[in-house]
């Protein structure tokens, strides 16, 4: 039961009719009660009256009967506390229920989620980390909540780089001994150094892209290599993406043509300085002019944008995807909203379709810049695991736990703030068992289930005798309202921020009311509240891709 809607409802109500008009009710949790409205103070200012007289005019009108006793405090905020049949009901309800009053959504919907995107023959590095763990629990999120999720990994496997790696891929075998960066780097200082060289890797772009049977079965043989790699990795990561995700370049270049065919016959692209450009309404460049969206280079090649309109059109009309989601950062954000304007120009984003580019920050390191090696490289992600995994190996001797915590941590760390913001990299802080942590979190867990295998009792329905047990119960009963708002804004840091306030006040709880040694009708009560805790957890956490170790 969501009490912060249900009482904004029975507030707002009233508020309207003090005020001949609707007016946000503006409920909150609050410390000196359940709930907090502060409404009558802004309104009081439109009204000419004094705050305090507006809210006992809005309690006297309020339909609080049976939810909640209310009061007038300070300069006019109005104190809720829930009725507590009302609390105990709900808590009954929400412990009784398989999905923790998370209903399946009664209109589900065909969403694409495009993330992690790494390039062939070359490894996933730490930036690659937060288009992959943002985008994985978002997809998770959107399961569970009953939409049909598919999870595309747009591969970087086509285009003129290929020449360069097919070409010394032939010469050498691959001499690198399977390390990819090593591999694209040899690769790369041959095509810089040696003319001759770049002239046969020239032409086995042209081999590729006419389809020659033996740069065929080189380019396959590389792009099996980089997914068996790039598979490992998300292994070890714990994220869902599978073989069967990856939707490379490649998939889409037959497709270009009949795109750009389209985009001419209905007059959305013109020839700009020899190049084929789309020029969306709304965008201009530095000087003020239209800015452009190249769809085919002057050379005749296709560019990004051409790839992305094409991925976007087969979404749409081949996988009947009513939602398209692109996990890419912040500096992507331009050319994703002119792709997403032509397209619907051209009639790919019709009614009731939505693109969205669901944007990040940077991972900075402790100078305040990208975070990167000593070398000034990107860190590689497998290396950055290992790191996890070893440091995690201080909290604890198991293996298996150490990878959870490792790896819950990196996560947690990444998802617990604003995607939108840059945050600083730093393992003390993120593997830290206090504070807002993926440690602290799964140590919480944990700790509740020691507490339920030791107590020598089954849990029991939940009667709520002290304070801190209402707190607990009132966290707890947020969390259903708190994931549908979540599977709609993708704020994935608010479901973060809910889970820590479930841990913290468990903890409150936990040092204020005895559990094991409480009377048994209490100690029961207690281990209900404890289970309900710990399912709440794992859930949530589950939802955002985090292993919740049963021991630590």
């Amino acid at each position: 039961m969501n009490f912060e809607a249900l009482l904004s409802d029975r507030l707002a109500t009233a508020l309207q009719a003090v005020a001949g008009r609707p007016v946000d009710a503006a409920v909150r949790r609050s410390q000196h009660a359940d709930f907090q409205s502060g409404a009558a103070l802004p309104l009081a200012r439109v009204l000419r009256r004094a705050p305090r007289d507006v809210a006992s005019d809005v309690l006297a009108r309020a339909d609080l009967g049976g939810i909640a006793v209310a009061e007038v405090s300070g300069p006019g905020f109005v104190n809720l506390s829930v009725d507590d049949g009302l609390v105990h009901a709900a808590l009954a309800e929400l412990a009784a229920d398989g999905r923790l009053g998370v209903p399946l959504t009664t209109e589900p919907r065909t969403v694409v989620v495009d993330y992690s995107a790494p390039n062939v023959a070359k490894e996933l590095h730490v930036g690659h980390l937060r288009s992959t763990v943002i985008g994985d629990a978002a997809a998770r999120l959107l399961e569970w909540a009953g939409h049909r999720v598919v999870r595309a990994n747009h591969l970087g496997d086509w285009g003129t780089p290929f020449g360069m790696l097919l070409e010394h891929l032939l010469e050498t075998g691959g001499g690198e001994g399977g390390d990819l960066t090593a591999f694209y780097r040899a690769a790369r200082a041959r095509f810089d150094a040696d003319p001759e060289f770049r002239v046969r890797a020239r032409l086995r772009v042209v081999a590729l892209q006419g389809g020659d049977a033996t740069t065929t079965a080189l380019w396959r043989r590389l792009v099996a290599q980089s997914e068996s790699y790039f598979l490992d990795v998300y292994d070890r990561l714990g994220v869902t993406l599978t073989a069967g995700d990856f939707v490379g370049e490649s998939f889409y270049q037959d497709m270009l043509a009949d795109v750009v065919a389209e985009l001419e016959d209905k007059g959305l692209v013109r020839v700009s300085d020899g190049a084929l450009c789309a020029f969306p309404d709304g965008f201009t460049g530095r000087d003020g002019g239209p800015l452009p969206l190249i769809v085919r280079k002057s050379d005749g090649g296709f560019g990004y944008a051409a790839t992305d309109l094409a991925a976007l059109r087969h979404r749409v009309r081949e996988l009947g995807a009513s939602q398209l989601l692109y996990v890419v950062g912040t500096p992507q954000r331009m050319h994703f909203q002119m792709v997403y304007a032509v397209a619907r120009a051209a009639g790919w984003l019709p009614a009731g379709v939505t693109a969205t580019h669901i944007g990040f920050g940077s991972i900075l390191g402790p100078d305040g810049r990208t975070f990167a090696s000593r070398s000034g490289d990107p860190v590689k992600l497998a290396d950055l695991l290992d790191t996890a995994e070893q440091r995690a190996s201080a909290l604890s001797a198991d293996p298996l736990v150490a990878r959870a915590v490792g790896v819950g941590a990196l996560k947690y760390a990444d998802l617990s703030g604003d995607r939108m913001s840059d945050y600083l990299f730093d393992w003390d802080r993120m593997l830290a068992l206090t504070g807002n942590t993926g440690p602290y979190l799964q140590y919480a867990h944990a700790r509740i289930r020691s507490i339920l295998r030791k107590s020598g009792a089954a849990p029991g329905p939940v009667s709520l005798t002290d304070p801190a047990e209402r707190a607990l119960a009132l966290e707890l009963l947020a969390f259903p309202a708190l994931v549908e708002q979540v599977v709609s804004s993708l704020e994935l840091h608010r479901l973060a921020g809910q889970l820590y306030r479930v841990a913290t006040t468990f903890s409150a709880f936990y040092e204020r009311c005895p559990v094991r040694t409480a009377p048994p009708a209490v100690r029961d009560s207690r281990l209900g509240l404890c289970e309900l805790t710990a399912r709440v957890l794992r859930q949530g956490l589950g939802l955002l891709g985090i292993d919740t170790p049963e021991r630590m």
